[in-house]
């Protein structure tokens, strides 16, 4: 699967780049010469829906599946940090882009168990109605990449890099359940209440491609930004599109941000997705 994940991401990259640099002819560049910076902290409160598996309590042996949600954010947020960077050397960057966030979703559940005297039962979610889960997030990428194509309005820029996903989550249950064997007999109480708890770290290799589309001479434009990537995951990927204005120095913007993660086997994380509104202040110098 890795294979075959690895071989999608390289025909990405090469399509990526053929269908960037087929607008790259002569043309007024747009770019300003030598070196430049940009800031841009920024708000990201998306809906999450995770599928988390635990490893359940030595006394038992075994996993348990969590489904998590986080509908509201904002309501759940215990802390949040984010902040992206962009370094320019003519037509090369470097892009970074890391947030930190902490938020509860109230709405989890332990779906199934699997022990290893017992074998797999699902649980009721009438019987795991009180579960809540914390999720520590922190995302960073960190990409280089070359401007394609550019002018008076817009930019290409393709793209190549990492992400990094760590998460760090716990789920409080109230359950009850006496669990049943193959042979109709009687197995443990996976119940009461109790804490589960594990920690992932992902890395991924991405490409991509990121630019803005000016409208007309207005100040606003049009930002985009699509990444692909393998590696730890089986594959994850990233958009985000919008509108902004920039004035000078200093500019906003606000759209919409999504995030995918399709893990599998061992890992805490099974898969995982985040989408929602984001608003960004970004500074140039």
């Amino acid at each position: 699967m890795k294979n075959f994940s690895a071989r999608k991401l390289a025909a990405a990259a090469a399509l990526i780049a053929i269908g960037a640099s087929s607008g790259a002819a002569a043309q007024d560049t747009g770019l300003r010469p030598g070196w430049s910076f940009e800031i841009a902290p920024y708000v990201w409160l998306p809906s999450v829906s995770a599928n988390l598996r635990y490893n359940v309590p030595s006394n038992f042996g075994g996993t348990a599946d969590v489904k998590a949600n986080a509908d509201d954010y904002f309501a759940n947020l215990n802390g949040a940090l984010a902040l992206a960077g962009t370094v320019r050397y003519d037509r090369f960057s470097l892009v970074t882009d890391i947030m930190y966030v902490s938020a509860s979703a109230g709405s989890s559940r332990v779906q199934s168990v699997n022990l290893l005297d017992v074998g797999r039962d699902p649980i009721s979610s009438r019987v795991d109605a009180s579960g809540d889960s914390t999720l520590k997030t922190t995302l960073w990428t960190l990409a280089g990449g070359y401007t394609v194509a550019s002018g008076t309005w817009g930019n290409v820029d393709v793209l190549a890099g990492f992400r990094y996903l760590g998460i760090d989550s716990t789920t409080d249950y109230n359950a009850a359940v006496t669990l049943v064997g193959p042979r109709g007999n009687a197995g443990p109480t996976f119940g009461g209440a109790g804490r589960l708890s594990g920690t992932d770290n992902i890395w991924n290799g991405i490409v991509g491609v990121r630019g803005r589309i000016n409208i007309a001479e207005s100040g606003f434009f049009v930002p985009y930004y699509l990444d692909l990537g393998a590696g730890d995951s089986n594959f994850t990927w990233q958009t985000f599109a919008g509108i902004g204005y920039q004035s000078g120095w200093a500019g906003v913007q606000i759209g919409w941000r999504y995030m995918s993660y399709d893990q599998g086997g061992s890992s805490v994380v099974q898969d995982m997705t985040m989408s929602g509104a984001y608003l960004a202040v970004n500074f140039s110098f």
